[in-house]
């Protein structure tokens, strides 16, 4: 591969790369989506790369970047149609009808559970709004829900971490080949569960003891075939990791191959009902999908692969290695990095740091750096999309979850690690 030179093109690279990670950052303050920053940011990037390259060098620097940004957003929309069918046809409620405890430590330790596993299969951030729209329709007064959905931030990023579909950053990683489906499960399985179980026992002491007044739920009518769409759409998503090893094509071809599958059964099953179930039809769910999320991956990727063009991130790593010999060290700065800025292009920029050549698939480095920027993002509010999520669900102040969840998620982020070093 062409290497880059030019000290002022990696100065100006740097320069834009800083500024749109800012405005990413404080997107809430400037009112500017992510997407168009990741996206600008992005192509001005490889623009100045552009001039410092000659075009042949260019194009072949540019597509297999382009290729690995193609087949992850290729993915993430196939996974969050299927979520969105299952979704509009209420197949969640199928979980959710099940809880029907006063007991505020027992709802705590369902609502934990359910979301652990949830989240496993879904990503975090759709089981997040999920699990805090079910509080809001068991719970009335806000003050009783805001601990169960600190707890839920908590419990969707621990069960995102140890499957190759649960958490956006754990895909990046496993359709890039740094992880296995086998692999990471066996690794990351049970600091998972340390990382959300210390948490759950340390309030589990502070919790209420007087019953919850539980809000009075009528059963509405379900729309056609909900049972039948949920267990499908789950199914779905649980069979493309198996896609992978039975036919080893790479794994948005088995999410399309869900889709696929999903959408002909739903027309199937509402092809004579007309425009009255048009809505519970992929054209319409379609609509829903949040394609702007979906191109803020891309722009990010995009931008982060310009930075390993020119050779910043290896520059990165080599200082890394110098002042950080341990990679237990690594990953865990990466980790506590990740509660503050967007883990996406924190593994990105980690992904292009260390090539496979170095650190082979299922290497401990790779198992760490899953676990960490999934469940790191837990110690802040702003760290993870699902804490982004419980704090616009239910206007939470920063402060309250500094003060109420960051210490018990730390510990639960460092027992957990401390589980990986112990069993690896």
């Amino acid at each position: 591969m062409t290497e880059i030179s030019s000290l002022s093109c990696l100065f100006w690279l740097s320069v834009v790369f800083i500024i749109g990670y800012v405005a990413i950052a404080f997107e809430q303050g400037a009112r500017v989506n992510k997407a168009a920053t990741a996206i600008l940011m992005a192509i001005i990037c490889w623009s100045i790369i552009s001039f410092c390259l000659p075009q042949a060098g260019l194009l072949n620097s540019l597509q297999p970047h382009f290729e690995q940004a193609a087949e992850i957003v290729i993915f993430l929309l196939g996974a969050m149609a299927i979520v969105e069918v299952v979704d509009s046809h209420r197949g969640f409620t199928i979980i959710t009808n099940f809880i029907v405890t006063r007991s505020h430590k027992k709802l705590l330790f369902y609502i934990c559970i359910i979301t652990f596993f949830l989240s496993s299969v879904l990503d975090n951030l759709t089981t997040t709004i999920v699990m805090i729209s079910l509080l809001r329709k068991l719970i009335e007064q806000k003050e009783e829900r805001m601990l169960l959905g600190g707890m839920v931030v908590v419990a969707a990023n621990a069960g995102g971490a140890w499957t190759p579909i649960g958490d956006v950053t754990t895909t990046m990683l496993w359709i890039n080949g740094q992880i296995s489906t086998i692999g990471i499960i066996k690794a990351l399985f049970l600091p998972s569960v340390v990382a959300m179980g210390i948490p759950l026992f340390i309030l589990s002491f502070f919790t209420t003891k007087k019953e919850l007044a539980l809000i009075d739920r009528k059963t509405d009518e379900m729309p056609p075939y909900s049972r039948l769409i949920f267990w499908l759409g789950i199914g779905s998503l649980i069979f493309v990791p198996i896609f992978k090893l039975l036919t080893g094509l790479p794994p948005f071809m088995g999410m399309m191959l869900g889709l696929g599958f999903m959408w002909l059964i739903t027309d199937i099953i509402h092809a004579k009902s007309g425009e009255k179930r048009e809505y519970l039809r992929l054209p319409h769910i379609l609509t829903k999908v949040d394609i702007s999320g979906v191109l803020f991956f891309l722009g990010i990727l995009l931008a982060v692969s310009s930075l390993e063009v020119a050779g910043i991130l290896k520059g990165i790593a080599l200082w890394l290695d110098y002042h950080l010999s341990s990679q237990a060290a690594i990953a865990c700065v990466i980790g506590f990095f990740s509660a503050i800025v967007d883990n996406v292009p924190l593994v990105a920029a980690t992904m292009g740091m260390y090539p496979l050549s170095e650190f082979p698939q299922d290497a401990p480095l790779w198992e760490m750096i899953a676990y960490a920027a999934g469940t790191g993002g837990s110690i802040l509010i702003v760290g993870s999309a699902a804490g982004i999520a419980f704090m616009g669900m239910e206007k939470i102040r920063f402060g309250w979850y500094l003060k109420k969840i960051s210490l018990v998620a730390t510990l639960g982020y460092l027992g957990g690690f401390l589980t990986y070093l112990a069993f690896s």
